[in-house]
This record gives C-alpha cells, sequence and structure tokens, in this order.
C-alpha cells in the first residue's frame, strides 16, 4: 500500500449500497486503498464493483446510491463533505474521467474541436482564441496529426482509436492529478490499445500523476500497471505488485489466471471458475 503521506487519493471502508423494495444491496462493501504517483489497477469480472468505485470517487453516481466511508480524501480535502459546486470544480480539473466508449462520452451534436475548447473555457478560463490555441496542443499531444482537419469533425466521423484520444486530450485539459481510467481500451483494436497506454504513459511523465485503471484484462494490467487490486463482488480479496501476479494467493486470483488462454501452455478447454459463497465474507 502506498505511504499515506505520498497518497493523492485515500480510501478507507468506502461503501456503496442500494435501496429497493425493502432491502438493501451493497455494490461496494469496504473497500481501502490509497493511490500515489502509480498506476493501480482495478481488476475483476463484470458486476464486481470496479466502475462503482471509480464512479463513486468522482460522486458520479446517481442519486439512490448511498455513498459512506470513514476515509475518501483527496489531497487533503474530504471529497465526501464537499458542496457540490466545489465538488464540480474538482471534477475533470483536478481529478479526470476516461470513459470505456467515446461514442457514448463525446456531445454526438458537437465537433470535437467545438467540445475541447469548451473545457479549456471552462477549467482554464480562456478566451475563445486562446482555447482553440490550446485544443490544438491537446490533439498533437496524443499524436493526432492534421489537428487542423480534426477539429471540424462530429464525433461519428472518427475512428474510435482517434475517439479515445480525443476523449483523453479533453481530460487532461487542466493537467490533473488523478486519472480514473474506465475500461480505457477495451473497444480498441491490440495496434490503437498499445498508443493509448503510452499516451497515458507520457501524460504521467510530465508531472506525478496517480492512475487509477480499471480493467478485466488481466495480461494487460499484468504489463500495464505498477500493483493491482483484484475486486468480487464489492470487495478487494488481493493485493500485489502487477509483475507478481502469477505469485495470486486468493482462489478466486488463481481461478482468473487458469481461465486465461497461454500460448505457452495450450489447452483443449479453459478452466471454469468456480466461485465459492466464502468469498463473499472474505
Amino acid at each position: 500500500m502506498t505511504d499515506m503521506t505520498n497518497a493523492i487519493l485515500s480510501l478507507r471502508d468506502l461503501r456503496v449500497s442500494f435501496s429497493s423494495m425493502g432491502r438493501v444491496s451493497e455494490a461496494v462493501r469496504g473497500v481501502s486503498f490509497d493511490i500515489g504517483n502509480e498506476k493501480l489497477g482495478l481488476i475483476g469480472e463484470s458486476g464486481s464493483g470496479k466502475s462503482m468505485t471509480g464512479r463513486a470517487v468522482m460522486r458520479l453516481l446517481p442519486s439512490a446510491a448511498r455513498v459512506t466511508a470513514e476515509r475518501m480524501q483527496f489531497q487533503g480535502r474530504d471529497l465526501l463533505q464537499l458542496p457540490e459546486p466545489e465538488m464540480r470544480a474538482v471534477r475533470g480539473h483536478e481529478i479526470a474521467m476516461i470513459l470505456q466508449d467515446p461514442k457514448f462520452s463525446l456531445n454526438p451534436v458537437m465537433n470535437v474541436g467545438d467540445q475541447i475548447i469548451e473545457t479549456c473555457r471552462i477549467h482554464l478560463k480562456l478566451s475563445r482564441r486562446d482555447a482553440r490555441s490550446r485544443a490544438m496542443e491537446l490533439l498533437e499531444k496524443v499524436h493526432i496529426r492534421d489537428a487542423e482537419r480534426v477539429m471540424p469533425l462530429y464525433p461519428h466521423e472518427v475512428s474510435g482509436g482517434m475517439g479515445q484520444r480525443i476523449m483523453i486530450a479533453m481530460m487532461i485539459v487542466a493537467r490533473p492529478s488523478l486519472i480514473v481510467a474506465d475500461e480505457p481500451t477495451s473497444a480498441l483494436d491490440v495496434s490503437v490499445r498499445g498508443q493509448v497506454l503510452r499516451i497515458l504513459d507520457e501524460l504521467r511523465a510530465e508531472q506525478p500523476t496517480g492512475l487509477l485503471f480499471i480493467s478485466h484484462d488481466l495480461n494487460l494490467v499484468r504489463r500495464f500497471c505498477d500493483r493491482v487490486l483484484i475486486m468480487y463482488a464489492g470487495r478487494i480479496v488481493e493485493a500485489l505488485p502487477a509483475d507478481r501476479l502469477d505469485d495470486a494467493e486468493h482462489p478466486y486470483t488463481r481461478g482468473l489466471l487458469e481461465a486465461l488462454p497461454r500460448l505457452d501452455r495450450p489447452r483443449k478447454r479453459l478452466a471454469v471458475l468456480k466461485r465459492d459463497p466464502a468469498w463473499m465474507e472474505g
């Protein structure tokens, strides 16, 4: 676990619950971790609570969600206690979120240039002329050639990989201290995925930045992240250095690893994960 004195984000006993028809369901149950200037992977199956954890940090959950924590501290500030106007200033400016599919994140009726310009004007208080210059710089920073040609395009006119890079450009307008990346490469092919990961690394090299990388791709997290947390049914069941993922001891993590196809150990049939009810309680 990251030294608390160097932590950008510190969570203790984070819980997210929903009430329906007299029943309370906990989607996130007692999650605790610190993240500093590092790439922290959060992995698990769909429905394990990964995205819910990231959205809780951003305070982007629906009003029906009840979020509690012993501590949810970002650079010395209690995110749970911040008034919404102050949280809006943090969101996008100091904490950025990169979502899975730009098709659902970019505004379909605005060209991409105007969307980046608007973000620059909101967070950096720039004139439209200066915001346009900044938007061009950001597109070049995420390796989009001929930014002048791309600026007037609409989201449906760009490829998935370019759309994701445009989304990253918007999210780094104000040089955030923490980036929550929720499956940012799952909709991309392998070559474009590598480009996006290199861009994230380049951005982090410019200034100390924490990256919470949410994914279900164990092999990707193993190669890209520094540490990894494994979630099951809303809980973190194991934490270890990413390059030691093969040394995992929890049976859930072992089951996920055994279900992966491997070129060095070809098998006719992949293992099927067998769940134990005891994992629910740790």
